[in-house]
């Protein structure tokens, strides 16, 4: 079968994390809805519709990928899928077992739909939403299980409930444990890199909810925690004595836990070096938070370096709702607990303090002055003293970028290039508010002080 993910005009509300990245790219649970959907169905060939800025780097991501190619919709039947449908292995299955004349809607909101090749002409990019909807309405609709998320926090909150279903369908490879597929671990005992159990390495509640790749390597003195929910350990990691993992929670591939305490939850991308103490979060790949220092309820992008002791608070010590500034705007967030959202490449120095409900747009540099740093830290900017520094200089910045992934055995593309300095421009205005904000805030606070 084919199949398409395609982004809407709500994919801006997740920015700084979708500024990179389509919507269907971010991370909950184990996978994105793009991986989730590849997993689990039977798909000979995909393709992705999305913003015309995020085209190059995207088919240099995913080469096998159609990238808005109107002439393959047009060739056959295809499953359109919104990336913003959060969906269960069962609600993706409900794709292929609905009638062929009919819209999948989460809500009121269009899920999935069949295309005809015939109707593909009526799609475009400029007016995707409005046409797609004009296709559903001539569909009988039927009801799908998941989430349509609307921001950030709503990945963060989902997150548990979609690791324990991920975990649950992701069958075992027969080389996940020295018995075969699907059989649990013994009590008190882990894999490691041999495939030998380490008796020093305690799991507590039902050790059939922990599941540990072969390659792991896991230290002595470590506890796993799955009375909650499930521990997935994928390929390649390495796990330090004295750290403590509470289900459910996901370790991608490559990842190194440095004596870190994470509780439930928690996603971890692939290649990341943590430790210190994090909570309910989720952290794409090749991102480093190596040290001591809190991160709770919080989304972070990929080539993220969160310095010593960097911190975020993800409740208000009146108990009330967080608000959240999105593209500089303040948006209600409905719930007590929101941590902080970080977009790519971003960088904090140590000791860097983040307030409840704080954004950090892409590129940023954070070097604290010993306070709490604005909420809203536009992308392309700089912390200094306590303040937003209006002198942050690109080149710099992409040069640290090139050097930071050069670490990692990747590359800078000139596509990833390009989109940068895309970006830079695309935020200008974005920048210009905040400095023009803390302006006006400065000089209120000078007239106060004469009054």
């Amino acid at each position: 079968m084919r199949i398409a993910f395609f982004e809407d005009s709500l994919a801006t509300n997740f920015a700084p994390l979708t500024l990179t990245r389509p919507a269907f790219e971010l991370l909950c649970g184990q996978f994105s809805a793009r991986e989730r959907g590849l997993r689990f169905l039977d798909v000979t060939e995909w393709g992705a519709f999305l913003r015309s800025s995020l085209v190059d780097v995207y088919k240099e991501e995913h080469p096998e990928a159609r990238v808005n190619d109107w002439v393959w919709l047009a060739r056959q039947r295809t499953l359109l899928v919104n990336g913003r449908w959060l969906a269960t292995g069962e609600g993706i299955e409900q794709a292929l077992k609905a009638p062929d004349e009919c819209v999948g809607r989460c809500g009121n909101e269009i899920a999935f739909m069949w295309l005809e090749q015939d109707e593909a002409p009526l799609l475009d990019e400029l007016h995707w939403d409005e046409n797609l909807a004009r296709l559903a309405s001539t569909r009988q609709s039927v009801a799908v299980d998941g989430v349509m998320v609307q921001r950030l926090w709503d990945l963060i909150d989902c997150n548990s409930d979609v690791l324990c279903a991920d975990i649950s369908r992701r069958p075992v490879p027969q080389s996940q444990t020295p018995m075969g597929p699907h059989v649990p671990l013994s009590p008190h005992t882990a894999i490691g890199p041999q495939g030998k159990l380490g008796h020093h390495v305690a799991i507590l509640g039902d050790a059939a909810n922990v599941f540990v790749d072969p390659t792991a390597s896991i230290d002595p003195f470590v506890v796993i925690d799955a009375r909650q929910g499930p521990v997935f350990i994928d390929v390649g990691v390495k796990v330090q004595a004295f750290t403590r993992l509470e289900g459910p929670c996901h370790i991608g591939a490559g990842t190194q836990l440095f004596r870190a305490n994470v509780k439930a939850g928690t996603s971890i991308g692939p290649v990341c070096r943590i430790g210190g103490e994090i909570e309910a979060s989720i952290i794409h790949g090749y991102s480093n938070k190596y040290h001591d220092g809190f991160l709770g309820h919080s989304y972070v992008g990929s080539w993220v370096n969160l310095g010593a002791l960097t911190s975020n608070s993800d409740l208000k010590n009146d108990y009330s709702n967080v608000k959240v500034p999105v593209c500089g705007e303040l948006v209600d967030s409905g719930s007590p607990k929101v941590g902080c959202f970080i977009g790519d490449h971003t960088k904090t120095a140590i000791g860097t303090l983040f307030n409840t409900g704080s954004s950090i747009g892409v590129m940023s540099m954070v070097l604290p002055g010993g306070e709490l740093c604005p909420k809203h830290i536009p992308s392309f900017c700089r912390v200094w003293h306590g303040g937003l520094d209006e002198h942050f200089d690109l080149e710099s910045g992409i040069t640290t970028a090139s050097r930071a992934m050069g670490r990692r055995n990747k590359e800078l593309t000139a596509a990833q290039n390009r989109l940068l300095r895309q970006l830079y421009q695309q935020t200008t205005d974005e920048r210009q508010h905040a400095f023009d904000r803390q302006h006006a805030k400065r000089r209120g606070h000078r007239h106060a002080e004469k009054v």
